[in-house]
């Protein structure tokens, strides 16, 4: 049963086809599966931009095609003044919005359950897409329009405390690999190195475990126990893994245990097109066999192991063997690898000058993953309005 503040959405939006005959714009942008505005990287060279369909501020695109296939749908509400797209994508805008406001839509369409709902109207398109008239008939959410405005309101207000502290978490790396750099790499010649520093290898830092995955014969050993992390816990460029979607059980470790890496130990993924990527662990953790961890010998270490191997990716990459498809790091490549070994007291004083730096990062990931919470807490919500 429909509830009695729903509405057909063909009844609150009309699309729109406003093109670029003039040439008077040049902004070109995409739209992402995660429901996002991007720089297009299309080439364009040779092509007729005067086709291309103009969009503007407060107006929506979306992409119709493949629904089904990827269980989810682009659509975005446009932020900026103006940009150009490609003719293909439909576009369209709130025309009553003294009763439905954009913000508050585009809120709805952020929703898991939107995309539950539009796949399973793609299932029956073809090629798995949806149609228009499918789309319009969609029913959504009219509350009083003040209530919308609360909503959107404080749904902005988190969405400002994230971008601040994704801000501040960026900042105080750039400061830390600036500190990094002035101290290791600016003026320092590893043919020539100053006294008291060497050529060294990783394997020197601490013992280096290669993570396992439990037996999926074996549901009991995952848990609420200890994290288990993979490289999809190593997206964006965050400082430490994000929160593992699974944890083992005391079961789970118990088999595992020679595979646990304390906290600030650092991760390493070492297999395929994820290469190279570093994470210090937040928690005591065990990683699967696609990351080499680094049980330090010595707190000081961690710091300057870190941001060294941040900056070694593409060397990581081609040190890395195996099949063109599958480059992979072993253990024992990974404990080979030469880095310059500086001395004790220089260790000491980045570790000083970067752990509350480092330490202060922890805490702002942690804060920011609390606010996605509340986000999709506050678009749950939508759904009882």
């Amino acid at each position: 049963v429909m509830k009695s503040n729903y509405k057909r959405l063909g009844d609150y939006i009309r699309q729109v086809d406003v093109r670029n005959r003039d040439l008077a714009e040049d902004n070109l942008v995409g739209l992402t599966i995660e429901k996002a505005f991007i720089p297009s990287v299309a080439n364009t060279i040779g092509t007729d931009l005067s086709n291309y369909k103009v969009i503007s501020k407060g107006q929506f695109a979306c992409s119709l095609m493949q629904v089904s296939r990827d269980g989810k749908m682009p659509v975005a509400m446009f932020k900026d003044e103006r940009g150009i797209m490609s003719p293909a994508y439909p576009m369209f805008e709130v025309y009553r919005q003294d009763e439905l406001m954009p913000e508050f839509l585009m809120l709805w369409f952020s929703r898991k359950e939107f995309d539950r709902e539009v796949t399973f109207w793609a299932v029956g398109g073809v090629r798995g897409s949806l149609t228009w008239e499918d789309f319009e008939n969609l029913n959504i959410p009219v509350p009083p329009i003040d209530e919308q405005r609360k909503i959107v309101v404080e749904y902005q207000a988190v969405e400002r405390r994230i971008e601040n502290n994704r801000r501040l978490i960026a900042t105080l790396e750039d400061t830390a690999q600036t500190i990094y750099r002035k101290m290791f790499v600016d003026n320092i010649d590893p043919n020539n190195l100053p006294q008291g520093w060497r050529m060294g290898k990783l394997g020197e830092y601490g013992t280096v475990t290669t993570g396992k995955t439990p037996s999926s014969k074996c549901p009991e050993d995952y848990g609420e126990y200890v994290d288990f992390i993979t490289p999809g816990e190593f997206n964006g460029c965050d400082i430490f893994y994000a929160n593992p979607s699974r944890k083992l059980s005391e079961i789970g470790v118990q088999k595992l245990n020679s595979k646990i890496l304390p906290p600030y130990s650092i991760a390493v993924t070492c297999i395929g097109s994820d290469m190279g990527k570093v994470r210090i662990c937040k928690n005591r953790c065990i990683s699967n066999q696609q990351i080499n961890g680094i049980i330090l010998n010595y707190p000081e270490f961690m710091p300057y192991l870190f941001f060294t191997l941040r900056s070694m990716k593409d060397e990581l990459q081609r040190l890395a063997v195996g099949s063109s498809t599958m480059p992979m790091l072993s253990k024992s490549e990974f404990e080979r690898i030469e880095i310059i070994s500086p001395s004790d007291t220089t260790y000491s004083e980045f570790y000083k000058l970067t752990l509350p730096l480092i330490k202060f990062v922890a805490l702002l990931e942690r804060e920011r993953d609390k606010f996605e919470e509340v986000k999709s807490l506050l678009l749950a919500k939508l759904s009882n309005i």
